[in-house]
């Protein structure tokens, strides 16, 4: 049996296939006290990704009574050396803070490794792509008004109480181009009807939203900090966008579709009969999989990879040396070349056994797959050491 991921044993406690049959994108869902996020995040993290990271703009935002402050009012240049003027302004920062802005590290799949770690794994079991903000509120305080998302959300409390005002959608599954914004007087009518949820949420406990969900929160008697884990849905809308692709690209080699219209033609009435023939025609034809394969691997970054310790795995590389994938890196052999989000390589077919094999994800002796193949593919970050 598969071990549980981390969406079951961190998230939800009514189990992977009830969540994917009766909540996923239809409704929302709060589960209290399912886990303790401490080690994903904590306020001494704040700290010193404000204070000590060296961030710059647009890894953070500040906002306040529902509008985000401009960047120029929190950062500043760093003296000598990082003279470089959007840095984050820990000075400016706290006196927005007591003032009662939130503070939303933005982001923080890449700039903190727990949430980094975690992100990927939760990605790969959803099968979307999943961003990470941190919202990090003062007492009484809240940061944003109703509004929904065009993405679906996870929130995790990890300090302090805040309290969240839920209601049904204005729009259902909003696009990415189908902003609230669009939508302003119909959301704030909405915000004003009875709530779907009205409740605190404190430490460990998880609501999900899908995209589209109207939503409102502001913290308690404490500073409230909660992330967000926004999970960008693949759509269906987005795969028509993909063949429409694959067919306009197939059209490029139709001479019919090339040639120019008749001079003095008014207008395409007598043309958009034959164009939708052959449009419809290469829809059907259309193979939209290396389309589809080819943006999902754009919208998402493999594991982290040490330039010294992988020239290091290079140069101590023999027979016995411990090898797997790197983590997150959305590889797929297609025929002899394998697609990888570091770019492609062709193998010769004696290689193609190798290959197959460390596409499982599991540790391998380098001897096992070929000490020479092995190092072509630590060379391309394909790759990478296992601790011994």
């Amino acid at each position: 049996m598969k071990d549980a991921g981390v969406l079951e044993t961190r998230l939800i406690d009514i189990g992977h296939e009830r969540f994917a049959s009766d909540v996923w994108g239809r409704t929302a869902l709060l589960t209290r006290g399912v886990s303790d996020f401490s080690d994903l995040f904590s306020a001494n993290a704040v700290d010193e990704l404000i204070s000590r990271r060296g961030l710059r703009t647009p890894f953070l935002r500040v906002a306040k009574g529902g509008s985000t402050l401009p960047d120029s009012s929190f950062t500043s240049p760093a003296g000598v050396g990082a003279t470089i003027s959007d840095q984050l302004d820990d000075t400016k920062l706290w006196r927005k803070f007591a003032d009662g802005a939130t503070l939303v590290l933005q982001a923080l799949h890449r700039t903190w490794e727990p949430v980094s770690r975690f992100s990927t794994q939760l990605s790969t079991e959803l099968g979307h792509p999943v961003q990470v903000n941190a919202y990090v509120t003062p007492p009484q305080n809240r940061g944003f008004d109703d509004h929904y998302d065009v993405h679906d959300v996870f929130v995790l409390q990890i300090e302090g109480t805040k309290r969240w005002i839920i209601h049904e959608p204005v729009h259902v599954d909003p696009l990415r181009s189908q902003p609230w914004t669009d939508r302003r007087s119909a959301v704030a009518e909405a915000a004003q009807g009875e709530a779907y949820i009205d409740t605190v949420l404190g430490p460990g406990d998880v609501l999900y939203l899908p995209r589209g969900w109207l939503h409102a929160a502001e913290a308690q008697g404490k500073v409230s900090i909660h992330l967000t884990l926004g999970v960008h849905s693949w759509t269906r809308h987005a795969l028509a966008e993909h063949l429409a692709q694959a067919a306009l690209a197939a059209l490029d080699d139709d001479p019919e579709m090339r040639r120019s219209l008749p001079m003095g033609v008014e207008g395409p009435d007598g043309e958009i009969a034959a164009v939708r023939e052959r449009l419809a025609a290469a829809v059907l034809e259309a193979d939209a999989a290396s389309l589809f394969h080819r943006a999902r691997r754009g919208q998402g970054r493999p594991a982290p990879l040490g330039p010294v310790a992988q020239l290091a795995a290079v140069e101590g590389l023999g027979p016995g040396s411990l090898v797997r994938l790197r983590d997150a890196l959305e590889a797929r052999l297609e025929g002899s070349r394998l697609t990888t989000r570091v770019g492609w390589l062709d193998f010769p077919e004696a290689n193609l056994p190798s290959v197959r094999r460390l596409l499982d994800g599991k540790d391998h002796p380098a001897a096992d797959l070929g000490v020479a193949l092995v190092e072509r593919l630590l060379r391309a970050g394909v790759l990478v050491p296992v601790e011994q």
